[in-house]
């Protein structure tokens, strides 16, 4: 089995170009609809497996180093001044959009529902910011190995499993009040399976996730599992969080994209403002 990984939208540029994937597992919904508006995928992809093809669920949290020693507790923390923030590039990781949309929205509902205020709380989230990394991985690198940041706004399952398996007694997890329910999606490619006679083999691991087993796999990796019981087993390895979905608070990842993450869009409003 060959894997390629990155930044999720820079994973589904290199599909589009001609990296042969059999199946995408990708942090947003928006970089698969990419590969279908390139005619790689039908455009309904998220109705052919439960859960529109995200068999799995994580959310956003906050890493720190042991004894959280700039007591950082809510997104509020990562404004203060002397705070030095770690979170990949909104422009080439999913990871960071959804990193960047979970502070926006909590921005929006601690000022009573402004987009000014939330666009000002990201802002000077951002100013905080010292490197931007291609992907969560490569920021958890930065964070963790390189010891730049005093907080590293990571995938909740990449904190778990820093926090209780790779560097134990190094690092805490904090969980902010709000949070937004991360959705990884999943998908064959259609154009390479047919072409390479590699259908079935596809589908069968992509259902396979959805098993029991599959969603063992998955808890045990520390995502939240669909399948209710297996959720209530390992129901102790998540802290508890207030989480919105993308469709509530943004009206979708395509509505999202458009608004804050296209060329000239407010992102990069923001970053030429504080950089």
């Amino acid at each position: 089995v060959n894997q390629s990984h990155g930044g999720s939208g820079k994973q589904a540029r290199s599909v589009i170009d001609g990296l042969e994937a059999d199946v995408v597992t990708l942090a947003l919904a928006y970089d698969v609809d990419a590969l279908a508006v390139a005619g790689l995928l039908p455009a309904n992809w998220q109705g052919r497996l439960p859960n529109n093809s995200a068999p799995y669920t994580s959310t956003m949290v906050f890493l720190v180093r042991k004894g959280n020693p700039k007591n950082i507790r809510d997104w509020d923390d990562l404004t203060r001044e002397g705070v030095e923030v770690v979170t990949p590039n909104p422009k080439t990781s999913g990871a960071a959009r959804w990193n960047y949309l979970a502070a926006w929205a909590y921005g929006r509902e601690k000022s009573g529902g402004s987009e000014a205020a939330a666009h000002d709380f990201v802002a000077r989230m951002f100013k905080n910011v010292k490197v931007l990394d291609t992907g969560a991985r490569a920021s958890t690198v930065t964070f963790g190995e390189r010891g730049i940041g005093d907080v590293l706004i990571a995938w909740e399952n990449e904190a778990i499993l820093v926090v209780r398996d790779l560097n134990p007694g190094e690092f805490e997890l904090v969980a902010p009040s709000l949070s937004i329910l991360a959705e990884p999606s999943v998908s064959v490619v259609d154009r390479v399976v047919d072409r390479r006679g590699t259908r079935k083999q596809a589908e069968a691991y992509l259902s396979k996730l959805y098993s029991p087993a599959g969603q063992e796999i998955a808890a045990k990796h520390y995502y939240r599992p669909r399948d209710e019981e297996v959720a209530k087993k390992y129901a102790h390895v998540f802290p508890e969080v207030k989480m919105f979905t993308i469709d509530e608070a943004f009206g979708g990842w395509a509505k999202a994209s458009a608004d804050h993450f296209a060329d000239g869009a407010v992102f990069d409003q923001i970053m030429g403002v504080t950089k």
